[in-house]
């Protein structure tokens, strides 16, 4: 029975942190860019100037 109390704790423990960590996310402003990253590999980078 003690061990059903001591997951019950480090699980609701866990799941406080990671949500602690998506909310700072989400204010830090982390996932403001949803359409960037989708089409940023059809860019092309540019083409640096070599010096002869």
């Amino acid at each position: 029975m003690l061990i059903i109390v001591l997951l019950i704790t480090l699980s609701l423990t866990i799941a406080i942190v990671f949500l602690v960590a998506f909310i700072w996310g989400m204010r830090s402003g982390q996932f403001d860019d949803t359409y960037g990253p989708s089409v940023r590999m059809l860019f092309e980078d540019k083409k640096k100037k070599s010096v002869d």
